[in-house]
């Protein structure tokens, strides 16, 4: 067992403001462990809606929650749509003798009627698998093969691992989805998946998998929608500046997990990851998802001209512009392609992450560093 003090100290925040806290991310991350440590499984005060007897204590929503007090713990609460509603009119009460904390495997905006019912009220941490700052550093290179997932991550070996990863995205696609609402053919789904494996860090054009899946282009953009909402995937979102250059306005695609990219890839080990034509692009979506687990910015985005200037990511934090270029590279230099973001997206200052060790400075404000530096 891995402690997750961050996560604790987040939720407990976050209950002591607001009286309905969403934690929400894929399944099989943690949340379930985190929430048990602060309302014990066996407590009235505990609802799995996977569990029959929980969801028989529901059929009468209200005249179960409204005489419970303390902290009131939901879990998989994306089953019970019709559940928000009620929450909204317990939160709403004026002596609040309870707070609400709903765990989720979809996003506020997938479950649409959450995001309306609770608008306002509810308090939404995003949890991700195991970060950098929660590892023993010897073992980053281990994460970034087997990815955050806790049972993948502290699996006895590869082949457990790798076993565990087959099984999370066959059952995804066989049981989740379905559970969620959405009649997608599974078999479609994990093709789909799979194809975009390897448009991973690459800029998204819906034309070109919806012509090899035979599907419209509106389905392939519903099913990436479906992906990115349950955690899965990150749209990189484009940032556009006035500056009078023809910038690009398409996303990027990263799979969130490399450990699920590198299962979806065939990628067996270390030796197959290191010689895979897409190892750059998985050590690129590594380092994005843990500078924004550690910056937690209020906006981020990727800025791309069709000159060829480029910025790998522009977070927006309490004001100020921060780049970051990721170079997997032994020495990064200053490039022309840095100088035009530094001007252009006029950045506070630029980081250079790269696979080293050594931090040295490149020009005012342009720093390269190493990831675990970088996250420390």
């Amino acid at each position: 067992m891995i402690d997750r003090p961050y996560w604790l100290d987040r939720i407990r925040q976050a209950l002591s403001r607001s009286r309905v806290v969403a934690l929400i991310g894929p399944r099989q991350v943690g949340k379930t462990t985190l929430a048990r440590s602060l309302v014990a499984p066996d407590s009235l005060n505990y609802f799995d809606l996977e569990d029959p007897v929980s969801l028989a204590r529901l059929d009468e929503p209200l005249t179960a929650l409204a005489p419970l007090s303390g902290l009131v713990v939901v879990d998989e609460v994306q089953r019970a749509p019709d559940l928000f509603p009620i929450l909204r009119v317990l939160a709403d009460r004026v002596a609040a003798p309870a707070t609400f904390l709903l765990l989720g495997s979809a996003s506020p905006m997938l479950l649409r009627q959450s995001s309306e019912s609770l608008a306002g009220r509810l308090e939404v941490i995003e949890i991700s698998g195991f970060g950098l700052s929660e590892i023993d550093p010897l073992a980053s290179g281990e994460l970034w093969l087997r990815g955050g997932f806790p049972l993948s991550f502290l699996a006895r070996n590869e082949a457990d691992s790798r076993a565990w990863r087959r099984q999370f995205i066959q059952t995804f696609v066989e049981r989740d989805l379905p559970q969620l609402g959405f009649n997608i053919p599974a078999a479609a789904m994990r093709r789909f998946w799979g194809m975009l494996a390897h448009y991973h860090g690459q800029i998204w054009n819906a034309a070109d998998p919806a012509r090899s899946l035979g599907l419209s282009e509106a389905t392939v953009r519903r099913y990436l929608d479906l992906l990115s909402g349950t955690f899965l995937v990150r749209q990189l979102a484009p940032w556009h500046e006035n500056i009078g250059k023809r910038q690009v306005k398409a996303p990027k695609i990263f799979v969130r997990d490399t450990g699920l990219l590198h299962e979806l890839l065939g990628i067996v080990d270390h030796a197959a990851l290191l010689s895979h034509p897409k190892c750059g692009a998985s050590w690129e979506g590594f380092v994005l998802e843990a500078v924004i687990r550690h910056v937690q910015p209020d906006e981020v985005y990727f800025w791309a001209t069709h000159a060829g200037a480029e910025l790998d990511c522009l977070l927006f934090k309490d004001g100020r512009r921060i780049g970051v270029e990721i170079k997997r590279a032994d020495a990064p230099r200053l490039t022309p392609s840095m100088r035009h973001a530094l001007e252009d997206l006029k950045l506070d200052r630029l980081h250079v992450i790269y696979a080293g060790e050594r931090r040295y400075s490149l020009a005012e404000n342009v720093e390269v560093v190493s990831l675990q530096d970088f996250c420390r």
